[in-house]
């Protein structure tokens, strides 16, 4: 079907640039830019051809070094992520979240589902870290913040991994967010945590216990079926990532609004000065240069 758009519009700019008319000139330039932007975005999709790019993609962000500065950081990537979704026609939903002290969130775990969702934000896994006049700050100094994110895929088809009951321990209790009274006086919550990796999934979004539960019986398939991948790969990069300790050093990406603008991506040094669109979402840069940077690697 893209390809049959793309041959189409193909032959409408052959068709137009024979024009000498000033207004179909332009046009005829208008959807040369269009063109571009698809081929671009063709290109990228070839690039997206791992066991489960096409998957829903499922984004843990939580708080490093800095304290208040870290965990309002975590809010300001979800939003990041929240606005990249927007702009490229995925669904989002958080699926948890834990309340910082004074502001902000200690974590937060985002659902973002759409075609290709994993394949593009699994460039986002790794240190995020962030240099800003901290608001928090009366002496108006900057400071240092870092988060950490990690993208795994989200997992709905059968796998080899299986679950068993006795090595999972279920814990419910009353949900801390927004959603109705039956929400916060009822344990709709629901906590599992798989015994032999130790890996713990919460869910309190949904209104009811059984959907929270099955929320976050999905997202424990997705993280022990990418913890899987890791072992048979034997390489922490392929699915779930390289999870440095979240502090100095250890960024995949760098975001600066202060003394200059600057986003840099550390794996690509690819960079841009617009720290505002970057903030609002506009991540395709960064992400196709990832995607092309780790195939021309393989």
């Amino acid at each position: 079907m893209k390809w049959k758009k793309l041959t189409e519009l193909i032959k409408t700019v052959k068709d137009l640039e024979k024009e000498t008319d000033f207004e179909l000139l332009n046009l005829a330039f208008s959807e040369m830019l269009e063109l571009k932007d698809k081929i671009d975005e063709l290109n990228v999709t070839t690039l997206l051809d791992d066991k489960y790019d096409n998957n829903d993609a499922i984004i843990t962000i939580h708080a490093g070094a800095g304290g208040t500065e870290s965990q309002d950081w975590v809010v300001m990537l979800a939003r990041m992520y929240k606005m990249y979704a927007n702009k490229n026609g995925f669904s989002f939903d958080i699926i948890d979240k834990l309340e910082g002290g004074d502001a902000g969130l200690k974590s937060i775990v985002l659902w973002v589902k759409g075609e290709y969702a994993y394949g593009k934000l699994k460039s986002e896994m790794g240190v995020h870290r962030l240099v800003r006049i901290s608001p928090f700050d009366s002496n108006k100094r900057r400071h240092t913040s870092f988060a950490s994110v990690e993208v795994v895929p989200s997992i709905s088809k059968e796998t080899d991994v299986k679950l068993k009951q006795e090595e999972l321990r279920i814990d419910t209790y009353r949900s801390s967010g927004a959603g109705g009274q039956n929400v916060n006086k009822v344990e709709t919550a629901v906590r599992i945590t798989h015994i032999p990796t130790g890996i713990v999934v919460t869910c309190q979004n949904e209104r009811s216990q059984l959907q929270n539960r099955e929320s976050a019986m999905k997202i424990l398939m997705s993280k022990l079926v990418a913890l899987e991948e890791e072992k048979q790969r034997q390489n922490m990069n392929d699915i779930k990532g390289e999870l440095k300790r979240i502090e100095w050093g250890s960024q995949i990406r760098s975001y600066v609004f202060q003394p200059y603008t600057m986003v840099k991506d550390h794996r690509t040094d690819f960079e841009t000065s617009d720290v505002q669109a970057v903030m609002d979402g506009e991540l395709t840069p960064f992400i196709n240069e990832y995607l092309k940077k780790s195939h021309s690697s393989n």
